[in-house]
C-alpha cells in the first residue's frame, strides 16, 4: 500500500480556503458565471454585448482551476514534490533541465498555443456563437485540460516518453505499434498544416517578417542571460526581453515602410526553407538555449495580445451580430464548411477546447523540463485554460463582424467570384446582406485590395481584431494598423508550435527507432539528434513546400484530414491514460479520463464515417471523387480546380484522403481495443499490473512547494 507523506505546512491552508471571506469570493465568482451564462442562454433574436461571453468564460474557468484540477490533482494523481522528476535525475543540458515555472508555463502555453485556437472558433462561428462558446468552456474543463495535465502526469513520470512509446509501453505491442504508426503519421500532417499558415502568414509580409525573425536573437540572449550571465533572474530577464520585443514589433511597422522592405519581402518558397532550417535548429539546441526562452517571449506577445483584447471588448462592449445558433448548424449546408453541428463543430473547434496535438507537447518538451510534480496543475490544466480563452476572444472577434462581411469573406471563391457585386449577390443568395461599397470599403479600411474569399480564418479574425482595437485605440485611422499587427501576431502565434512540434517528432521517432536500435533511442545521442531531428522537418518539409508552390499539392491535400487527424490523437492519448489509471487501481478515477475518450470517439468515428461513406460530395471524400470523375468525363472544369489537369488532382486528392482517414480509423480501433483488452485484465488481476514508472528517487531540489498547491504527496 502507498505511504501517504503528510506535511503539517498544509494544514493551514487547508483552513484558509473554507473561510467566509474565500466562500464570499467564490460564491461572487459563481453568481456572476452563472448569470453571463443565463444571458447568454436566455437571448431570443436580440443582440447582447460580448462582454457575457467573456465574464461567462472568465468565471467558469476560476472555478473549474480552483475545484476540478484541485481535485484532479488530490485524488487521481497524487504528486509528490519529494520525488525527483526526470529534469533533476536526467539533466544533461540538452532535452532534460530543471526549468522555473514561470518560464515552463510560457514555453508551454507557446507550444500548444497554434492555429487552432484562431482559426477553428473563426470558421465555426457560422453554426453560431453560442455551440462553439458551450464546446470551448465545457469541453476545456472537462476534457481538454484533463488531456493536457494527465499526459503530462503520467510522461514525466516515465522520464518523459512520448506518447507512442507510452501507447506501446502500457498497451502492448500490437496497439503500441498502431499508436505509434498513426501519432508519428499524424503529427507530420498537423506540423504541415501549421507551417503553411505561418508561410500563408508571412509571404510577402516585411513587417510580420521582420518581427518574427527578431525573436530568435532576443530569445538566445534570454537564454544566456539567464543561464550564464545571471543565472536565476527570470523577472529581471522577462523585463529585458519584453522591450526588446515591443520594440521589434515597433521596428517591423518601420521596416515595411522603410528602404529595407524588400530584404524582408519574402516569397513563400523561400519561407519553406527558412522555416526548416529554423524547426532543424531549434531542434538540436538545448533547450535552454533557444526554445523555451523563444516561446516564453511569445507567451507575452500571445497573452498580451489577448488580454488586450479583452480589455477592448469591455471597454467597447460590441454587440455579438452573428445568431445564437445558425440555420447552417442543423443544415449541414454552410458555406464555410459543409456538415452538420455534430460532429463537425467538435472537429472544426479543437485547440481551445480539446486537441491531441497537446498530447504530443504534453508528452515531448514539457515532462523533461518540470521542475516538481505539483507543478503538473498550473502547467497541464492552467495553460490549457489560457488557451481556451484565446478560443473565445478569436470566436468573438468573428461574431461581433457584420455576418455579411463574414460570409463575403469566408465562403469559397466558386461561390463569391471575383467582384465585389458577384460576391455581394451571392452573399445575398445566403440569406445576409452586404453592398459592394461596403466590401470596397472594408478592404480599404485595413489597406488590402480585396477581402473576398479570404478563407482560412486568418483574415477574418484579423479583421474582427483590427474592429475591436480601433474601437478603443486609434479610431477607424488605425484600423489597418491593427489589422496587420494581427496578422502579424497569428503568424508568431502559430510559429512556436512548429519549432516545439518539430523537437516532439524528434523524440517520438528516437523513440520508435530505438525499440529497432538501443542507441538512437537515448535522447543525448548526439548522431541520433541530428538524424531525427533532420528526418522530421524533411518530412514536414517536403509537404510544405509542394504545398506553397502547388495549390491542390502537397499539404494543400492533407488539409482536409486536419480535424478528423488532431481528434484521433486525443482519442489515443485519453486511451492510454485511462488504461494507465486502470492499471494503477484507480479504476474508480478512470472516468476522468473515459468519459472524454467516449465522445472524443464518437464524434471522430462519426466524422470519420460521413467524410468516407456520405453520398454528398462537399462532405464525403468518395462522392467528391466520384463528383470530379464524372466532370472528367463529361470535358468539365468544377471549381476549385482550373485546368483539366487540376481536375486529375482533385480525383487523387480525395481518394488518398478517404484511404488516410480510414486507416487512421482502424489504427485507432486497434489501440482502444488492446487498451480495452488490457483494463479488463487489469481488473480481474488479484494486484496490479507491473507499472512502467521510473524508480522512485529522493529531489534534492528545493523544499517542497505543495503548500502552495495543497496536494498530498504519496510515495510508492
Amino acid at each position: 500500500m502507498p505511504e501517504t507523506v503528510l506535511q503539517p505546512a498544509l494544514e493551514a491552508p487547508e483552513k484558509s480556503r473554507i473561510s467566509p471571506r474565500s466562500i464570499l469570493l467564490w460564491a461572487v465568482v459563481a453568481l456572476l458565471g452563472a448569470v453571463a451564462w443565463g444571458v447568454l442562454a436566455l437571448a431570443r433574436g436580440e443582440r447582447i454585448s460580448a462582454v457575457w461571453l467573456v465574464v461567462a468564460a472568465l468565471g467558469s474557468y476560476a472555478i473549474a482551476y480552483r475545484f476540478y484540477s484541485r481535485f484532479l490533482a488530490r485524488r487521481v494523481l497524487e504528486p509528490d514534490d519529494r520525488r525527483a522528476t526526470p529534469a533533476e535525475r536526467l539533466e544533461d543540458g540538452v532535452d532534460f533541465h530543471p526549468t522555473d515555472k514561470r518560464v515552463l508555463l510560457g514555453h508551454h502555453f507557446a507550444a500548444i498555443a497554434g492555429a487552432g485556437p484562431l482559426v477553428g472558433p473563426v470558421l465555426a462561428a457560422q453554426m453560431g456563437y453560442l455551440p462553439g462558446t458551450l464546446w470551448i468552456v465545457a469541453g476545456v474543463i472537462f476534457a481538454g485540460a484533463v488531456q493536457d495535465m494527465v499526459v503530462l502526469f503520467l510522461s514525466m513520470r516515465r522520464d518523459g516518453t512520448s506518447l507512442g512509446q507510452m501507447a506501446r509501453n502500457e498497451i502492448g505491442r500490437a496497439g503500441g505499434a498502431a499508436a505509434l504508426v498513426a501519432v508519428f503519421a499524424i503529427m507530420i500532417i498537423l506540423l504541415g498544416v501549421l507551417a503553411l499558415v505561418v508561410v500563408n502568414a508571412l509571404a510577402h509580409s516585411p513587417w510580420g517578417t521582420f518581427s518574427v525573425a527578431m525573436t530568435i536573437p532576443i530569445a538566445l540572449f534570454m537564454g544566456f542571460w539567464l543561464h550564464r550571465i545571471r543565472p536565476g533572474r527570470v523577472v529581471e530577464t522577462s523585463f529585458i526581453g519584453v522591450a526588446l520585443l515591443l520594440l521589434a514589433i515597433v521596428g517591423g511597422s518601420w521596416v515595411q515602410n522603410s528602404s529595407l522592405a524588400s530584404a524582408f519581402t519574402l516569397s513563400p518558397t523561400t519561407l519553406v526553407f527558412c522555416l526548416v532550417g529554423y524547426g532543424f535548429v531549434a531542434s538540436v539546441l538545448p533547450v535552454w538555449m533557444l526554445l523555451a526562452p523563444r516561446d516564453y517571449l511569445s507567451t507575452f506577445m500571445k497573452i498580451g495580445t489577448i488580454a488586450l483584447l479583452a480589455v477592448g471588448v469591455v471597454v467597447a462592449a460590441p454587440v455579438l451580430r452573428a445568431d445564437a445558433v445558425s440555420d447552417f448548424a442543423t443544415s449541414g449546408a454552410g458555406p464555410v464548411f459543409a456538415g452538420s453541428l455534430f460532429p463537425f463543430l467538435f472537429i472544426t473547434i479543437a485547440c481551445g477546447a480539446l486537441s491531441g496535438f497537446h498530447a504530443l507537447v504534453s508528452s515531448g518538451t514539457t515532462p523533461k523540463l518540470i521542475r516538481k510534480e505539483s507543478q503538473v496543475r498550473l502547467i497541464g490544466y492552467g495553460a490549457m485554460l489560457m488557451e481556451s480563452f484565446v478560443a473565445i476572444m478569436a470566436l468573438i472577434a468573428a461574431a461581433t463582424l457584420e455576418p455579411g462581411l463574414y460570409y463575403a469573406m469566408n465562403a469559397p471563391a466558386g461561390l463569391l467570384g471575383t467582384t465585389v457585386e458577384s460576391a455581394s449577390h451571392a452573399v445575398a443568395g445566403l440569406g445576409f446582406t452586404i453592398t459592394p461599397d461596403q466590401l470596397t470599403q472594408a478592404a480599404q479600411a485595413v489597406e488590402e485590395q480585396s477581402l473576398i474569399a479570404r478563407s482560412g480564418g486568418a483574415p477574418t479574425l484579423a479583421v474582427g481584431m483590427s474592429e475591436i482595437f480601433s474601437g478603443v485605440f486609434g479610431g477607424t485611422a488605425m484600423k489597418a494598423f491593427w489589422y496587420h499587427f494581427a496578422i502579424m501576431f497569428e503568424a508568431l502565434f502559430i510559429l512556436t508550435t512548429v519549432d516545439a512540434g518539430t523537437r516532439v517528432g524528434r523524440f517520438m521517432l528516437q523513440d520508435m527507432l530505438g525499440n529497432v536500435w538501443k542507441p538512437v533511442g537515448r535522447v543525448n545521442w548526439k548522431p541520433g539528434i541530428w538524424l531525427c531531428s533532420g528526418l522530421v522537418v524533411a518530412a514536414w518539409g517536403y509537404f510544405l513546400h509542394s504545398g506553397a508552390t502547388d495549390p491542390l499539392g502537397g499539404i494543400n491535400q492533407l488539409f482536409p484530414l486536419f480535424g478528423i487527424a488532431n481528434q484521433l490523437l486525443a482519442a489515443i492519448a485519453l486511451t492510454v491514460c485511462t488504461t494507465v489509471l486502470v492499471k494503477s487501481g484507480k479504476l474508480r478515477w478512470a472516468w476522468v479520463t473515459g468519459v472524454p475518450l467516449a465522445w472524443v470517439v464518437a464524434i471522430t468515428f462519426t466524422a470519420g464515417w460521413q467524410k468516407i461513406f456520405s453520398a454528398d460530395p462537399r462532405v464525403g471524400f468518395f462522392a467528391q471523387r466520384a463528383r470530379y470523375a464524372d466532370g472528367i468525363d463529361a470535358g468539365r472544369v468544377l471549381a476549385p480546380a482550373r485546368t483539366p489537369a487540376d481536375m486529375h488532382t482533385v480525383v487523387t486528392n480525395s481518394t488518398v484522403d478517404g484511404v488516410l482517414i480510414a486507416l487512421f480509423l482502424l489504427l485507432v480501433a486497434v489501440v482502444i481495443v488492446n487498451a480495452g483488452i488490457v483494463c479488463v485484465r487489469a481488473v480481474r488481476a488479484p494486484g496490479r499490473l507491473p507499472a512502467t514508472e521510473a524508480p522512485y528517487i529522493e529531489s534534492r531540489l528545493d523544499v517542497p512547494e505543495r503548500a502552495a498547491e495543497g496536494l498530498v504527496g504519496v510515495r510508492p
